[in-house]
């Protein structure tokens, strides 16, 4: 089963979680519906998806994560700007 890392936003530039799942859809349809209200996501209102990788094992996927959550808030910008450059919302995009 694939493993996703991904990063939502409140608004380009704005707040930044990254995450990782195996459920993809289910999960940021969770942060959408702010399904958990007192979490990170939930009370910076963080609703728009806009960068995901995919991997072939959790363990991979969460070695990513932790290492990006390290990166610098500018290193997160232009990741997610190298293929979301307007920062538009993915979500209605999810084909796993």
């Amino acid at each position: 089963m694939k493993h996703y890392v991904y990063i939502i936003s409140n608004k380009p530039n704005g707040v930044l979680y990254i995450g990782e799942t195996k459920r993809l859809k289910k999960r940021i349809n969770q942060h959408k519906n702010k399904a958990h209200s007192t979490t990170f996501s939930a009370r910076y209102n963080l609703d728009k998806f806009v960068y995901f990788e995919e991997y072939n094992t959790e363990a991979e996927a969460k070695l990513i994560e932790k290492q990006m959550k390290k990166w610098n808030r500018a290193w997160k910008v232009e990741l997610i700007e190298s293929s979301n450059p307007k920062w538009k919302d993915l979500y209605r995009e999810i084909k796993v």
